[in-house]
């Protein structure tokens, strides 16, 4: 296994990628250490020695899914709409991540890293909610910011989980939405 550690270089990036893999595909009741191991091409021990436990590996997923998301929303600025379509580019782009980062029951959301990249991607996300002007979203921010989540977060899951017709383009459909409800 020396010669696996080796070739892998980042081990963890490495086992985090492949259980974003296997979550898209199974979902995350379908994912264990053992199994993924052996998908990365490493030692059993491998995944615990890095995160501990499935729990701590869901963590790390989390926290990765969550500086990712952040990032895309702020390179997404400066209008709502640019936010909801990065939203469901991120979560099409990464539906492993998407899955756990939104079931806390899956890992430690009190953890340090976890909530301050949580907190990134909110604070992104209402940056663009903030460039609304209908009158009720500037009287209700906070209303507002779960409106827009809410409708960002459930297209991306309908879409995802083949709930609605899939055979459009969601990044337009979502463009559209987004714009009959907050366009005033």
């Amino acid at each position: 296994m020396g010669k696996a550690s080796y070739h892998h270089g980042d081990l963890r990036t490495v086992i985090l990628a492949e259980a974003a893999d296997l979550v898209a595909q199974r979902g995350a009741d379908g994912v264990s250490l053992r199994e993924l191991a052996r998908a990365a091409g490493v030692s059993h021990a491998a995944p615990a020695h890095h995160f501990g436990d499935r729990r701590g590996l869901f963590t790390a997923l989390a926290e990765q899914g969550f500086r990712i998301l952040a990032a895309e929303l702020a390179a997404a600025r400066p209008e709502f709409i640019d936010a909801a379509k990065a939203y469901v580019r991120f979560a099409l782009a990464h539906p492993g991540h998407f899955e756990v980062m939104f079931d806390r029951s899956l890992f430690d959301a009190t953890e340090p890293q976890v909530a301050q990249a949580s907190l990134a991607a909110s604070n992104e996300l209402n940056r663009g909610v903030g460039t609304l002007s209908d009158p009720h979203a500037t009287a209700d921010p906070e209303g507002a910011a779960l409106a827009a989540w809410s409708m960002v977060h459930g297209f991306a899951q309908l879409w995802l989980n083949k709930a609605i017709d899939t055979a459009g383009d969601p990044v337009a459909t979502v463009e559209r939405l987004a714009a009959i409800l907050f366009d005033g």
